[in-house]
Formats: structure tokens, C-alpha cells, sequence
């Protein structure tokens, strides 16, 4: 079956968002750790991450993917950003520890003009800080669009990002089809010999997730704006293409597209629809 959901707000707790999902007729979701554009986080309620963990074995919900914030970026000039950094995904580690059923995705960050080198240097240094604490929570490098300096928008960067690191065999991806499209990657016209491009440089068993998107800009725009499904410059005929294809088709797919939560049940049932298969 096509395991997909969207983003969720978790400002009503853990628990809230599986109800919500469901109603949505999703059997995933993601939500951010904190604050995206800040940093702040309320207080961990374990009761409650309890009774997500027993409604999503309940429903038997895919793998929820859980976003870092916008403000981590692992590759800044600025050594207290970088500090921020460690010690934000290293508190949303700890929390995630009790949700098993749950993924860690995040930007790699922007070098700043520092270039790409020290910019993955840095990214490794954080990597091997938080999972030198033996996390079981699969952290997943995100693929980028390009826009100014940011690290990743391309495999070879991720697969830069994975070799620096001294556990990189544990590091996943998850491939966002609108950014890998800004970046150039033409997953409409050539979805096999994307899909090949990404196997021969990172391996297909490093994909965990899929941010399924949209794009509102051409191929090769580095602009990274999403547009709800098949309204966008990938079309519905592609994106049919994505969650159905062999190598794809039994991940978890998440929706970032701009909607409400009606435009997301939408979205999910029409994505059922032309989903071939069980």
C-alpha cells in the first residue's frame, strides 16, 4: 500500500497529530522538533509520546519523519551557531529515543562562503558528535535545491557529507522531489537514470524517506518553492510516475505542499488513487 502523509503541527502534543493523520486517511506524518524559525521547544511530555507510540503500532502507521528546525545549520561561519547545532539535534535525539518509530531529517546548511569542503567538514563534525551517544533514531541528510550557499544540492555532496563522517554507513536520505528538480535533477523526463545517478553515488539503500513536492519553478531553478500536487512545473502525470515506481513505491511519503489540512486529505486520496498496487 502507498504509505503517505504530510506535515502536521505538533502544537496540540504527539497523540494529536496520529489522530490527525488518520482522519486525514494518511498512515504517516512529519512534524517539526521545535520552533523552525527559532529554536524554543516545550517541555517533553513521555505520557504522551507513549500514547502516540501505542496509536501508531494501533493503526500500523509507517515511519514518522521528524524535521529539524530551519535555524539548524550545521555548516555556519559562526561557531555558537554551530554549537547550537550539536546541542539542538543531539536534545531532539534524546527525545526522539522515545518514539521508535520515528526518523530524524534535516537541512544540511549553508557554508556562508566558507566553500563546500569546510561546509561539509562541519556538517561530519556534528554528525559524529550526536552519534558518537549510540542513537538508534535513523538521521536522513535532505537533498537541497542549490539556493545561495547550501551544502547538498547535489549527491556527490551528500555522498562528501557521508564519507567525512565516522559513521557514515548509519546516515540516510531523504530526497525531496521538488528540491532535486530545482537542483537539475530532471525526475520528470528521466526519473530511471535519476534514480541511477542516485544508486551509483550514495546506493538506493541509503533513501528512507520522500518529501513529495511539487515545484511552482522550472528545472534547474535553485529556487525551492513547493506547489500542491500536480499544479506545479512536475505535473500529476510525474508524480504518479514517483510513487509508483519499483524503487520508490514502498518508502514513506510525506507532503510539504502549501495546504491546509483539507487540502492535504485531498491530495492523499487522489495519490491513493493512482497508486497501482495493494
Amino acid at each position: 500500500m502507498l504509505h503517505i502523509g504530510c506535515h502536521l503541527s505538533c502544537a496540540k502534543g504527539y497523540l494529536s497529530m496520529g489522530e490527525q493523520a488518520l482522519a486525514l486517511g494518511a498512515d504517516t506524518f512529519q512534524f517539526f522538533t521545535r520552533n523552525p524559525r527559532g529554536g524554543s521547544v516545550k517541555p517533553f511530555d513521555r505520557q504522551d509520546a507513549d500514547a502516540l507510540n501505542d496509536f501508531l503500532a494501533a493503526h500500523r502507521f509507517a515511519p514518522i519523519l521528524a524535521h529539524a528546525p530551519y535555524t539548524l545549520n550545521a555548516c555556519a561561519a559562526d561557531a555558537s551557531i554551530r554549537e547550537f547545532a550539536v546541542r539542538t539535534m543531539r536534545e531532539d535525539l534524546e527525545r526522539l529515543a522515545h518514539i521508535p518509530g520515528a526518523m530524524l531529517n534535516f537541512h544540511p546548511g549553508s557554508h556562508v562562503r566558507q566553500g563546500v569542503e569546510i561546509g561539509v567538514r562541519y556538517i561530519a563534525d556534528m554528525l559524529d558528535a550526536v552519534m558518537a551517544e549510540g542513537t538508534a533514531t535513523p538521521i536522513l541528510l535532505e537533498t537541497m535545491a542549490g539556493k545561495g550557499s547550501e551544502v547538498g544540492r547535489s549527491f556527490e555532496e551528500l555522498r562528501q557529507i557521508v564519507d567525512a563522517a565516522r559513521d557514515g554507513d548509519r546516515i540516510g536520505v531523504c530526497l525531496d522531489t521538488c528540491h532535486v528538480y530545482d537542483a537539475g535533477y530532471d525526475v520528470v523526463g528521466r526519473l530511471d537514470d535519476v534514480l541511477g545517478e542516485f544508486d551509483r553515488v550514495l546506493g538506493l539503500s541509503r533513501l528512507r524517506a520522500i518529501h513529495l513536492n511539487d515545484s511552482k519553478n522550472p528545472i534547474g531553478s535553485r529556487k525551492d518553492r513547493h506547489e500542491q500536487i500536480g499544479k506545479g512545473s512536475l505535473g500529476l502525470d510525474a508524480i504518479a510516475a514517483i510513487i509508483n515506481h519499483p524503487a520508490l513505491r514502498n518508502l514513506p511519503f510525506y507532503l510539504e505542499t502549501p495546504n491546509e489540512p483539507e487540502g492535504y486529505a485531498r491530495e492523499i486520496a487522489l495519490l491513493r488513487g493512482l497508486y497501482k498496487g495493494e
